[in-house]
């Protein structure tokens, strides 16, 4: 009787149009809602993140005036109705490229994580899968890297590839991989030999398959969260090599860069570098808060 109401029920939600994959959409998307409700902080981040995210997907139609025009007869100009951020040494509105920063700091952030995973997530993977002597290399490569500070470490290889925005970001995805292979070798060491990857292996899969489809999915919610909490030490590593001139060259619209051409006006134009170093703390502060959201969302071991 038992199997025969189940099997009815399930007729009877088929025929009601019932989607598994829509009800689970459903259920992520009014718990994420309810999370939300009851934690204003994180609500906050994700309207933060959510305008950040608006601003550099629409900075030319956002940006007032093109941010590398040059009008010497309005330099440091201090902020009024016309120019609200003020503008630079060589008259050029701030508002408007800190708009435009905003679109080259949030999309090469997103781009060195996107890559940093792939590279982290594939290495680790092939370590832990494998072990032996492969999986010794890449993990003593991997501690190599991450025996140096990672900033300083990606200085000194942007210094010594040249400056330029390229070199930057490889600077950073060098130095950020190491983590994110450890981070998914040790979940893969305990997946390996689970009765599904030896299914998979019993089968004839070929190892690739067996990673890509069959293991690498079970680490996903990892990948996710570190994602989210790294993302802000992109935009902050980027601002930084900016900062000390080995990133976007000039005249690019660059926070870092942007804050490092204030320090000759510091006293005599405030206003210079208070625009881009508001913009990288509310878009940092933005993604860690939403970092952490995911975070307790996917883990709530985490949470106090």
């Amino acid at each position: 009787m038992a199997t025969t109401g189940s099997a009815e029920t399930a007729i009877d939600r088929q025929s009601l149009g019932y989607n598994p994959s829509h009800a689970r959409t459903m259920s992520v998307f009014r718990r994420t809602s309810v999370y939300l409700a009851r934690h204003p902080l994180a609500l906050f981040g994700t309207i933060l993140t959510a305008i950040v995210l608006l601003v550099a997907l629409f900075a030319p139609v956002l940006a007032p005036y093109n941010p590398n025009f040059v009008n010497l007869s309005v330099k440091l100009t201090p902020p009024n109705h016309q120019y609200w951020f003020g503008t630079d040494e060589d008259g050029r509105d701030l508002l408007s490229r800190i708009i435009y920063g905003c679109r080259l700091s949030v999309s090469t952030g997103l781009l060195v994580m996107v890559i940093t995973t792939v590279v982290g997530a594939i290495l680790g993977a092939v370590a832990g899968y494998n072990g032996g002597l492969l999986d010794e290399v890449i993990m003593r490569i991997s501690d190599f890297f991450m025996a140096f500070p990672y900033l300083i470490l990606a200085m000194a290889i942007a210094f010594t590839l040249g400056a330029s925005m390229q070199n930057a970001i490889l600077s950073i995805i060098v130095v950020f991989w190491p983590s994110y292979a450890r981070l998914i070798r040790g979940q893969v060491t305990s997946i390996r030999h689970r009765e599904f990857v030896d299914a998979a292996r019993v089968l004839g899969a070929p190892t690739w398959r067996i990673i890509v489809r069959h293991i690498l999915p079970q680490t996903w919610s990892s990948l996710v969260v570190k994602f989210s909490l790294d993302l802000g030490f992109a935009v902050i590593a980027l601002a930084s090599l900016g900062f000390i001139g080995l990133g976007a060259p000039p005249p690019t619209s660059e926070w870092g860069t942007m804050i490092a051409d204030s320090r000759n006006y510091a006293l005599s134009a405030w206003w210079y570098g208070l625009g881009p170093g508001l913009a990288i703390f509310l878009a940092v502060l933005g993604f860690n808060l939403v970092g952490d959201a995911v975070q307790e969302l996917i883990e709530p071991s985490v949470r106090n």
